[in-house]
């Protein structure tokens, strides 16, 4: 093949490439997430990694400093027992990390919708944990779940209203 044949080829290769990585550049996305790159959405990942490590670190006094003076749970359940608000939230997570020995916690952020001064975060949970079941036996349970995060923005910081 001709040298001007060659160049020809890789000029056009070339060009192709560049048109093929223009049209793959749509929206760019936080690193590890399916969560579209802005200020307002990484400030709310960098919130939820600070959840995330408090709760590897059985840290509830940082948790509730996360926690809205509005927060209120369900616990995921219809009926209103298990429901608890600021108030109790203390006492949940202090009465759940005595019972716990080890906790490997991690999320995978996968939509943020906001609304004024909301936010909503879906994540997946890939956690496990080590219990001491009522003999003393230590027990590690897994879990796999869905969540959503609900925060408001407090002028400040952001804060838990749900999902902790």
């Amino acid at each position: 093949m001709p040298i001007t044949g060659l160049r020809t080829i890789c000029f056009t290769a070339a060009l192709v490439a560049l048109a093929l990585g223009a049209c793959g550049g749509g929206a760019e996305y936080i690193p590890g997430t399916r969560v579209p790159q802005s200020q307002d959405n990484q400030q709310i990942i960098d919130r939820l990694e600070d959840y995330r490590m408090a709760v590897e670190r059985r840290d509830a006094a940082a948790l509730v400093l996360m926690a809205s003076k509005h927060y209120w749970d369900d616990a995921g359940t219809p009926e209103g027992t298990d429901d608890y608000g600021y108030q109790g939230l203390q006492g949940i997570l202090t009465g759940r990390f005595q019972r716990v020995k080890a906790i490997r916690y991690s999320m995978r952020y996968m939509n943020i919708a906001r609304r004024g001064d909301r936010a909503f975060v879906d994540v997946l949970i890939d956690a496990s944990f080590t219990v001491q079941d009522p003999r003393g036996d230590d027990l590690r349970r897994d879990l796999r779940d869905q969540n959503q995060f609900v925060l408001e923005w407090d002028g400040r910081h952001w804060l838990f209203l749900s999902g902790m």
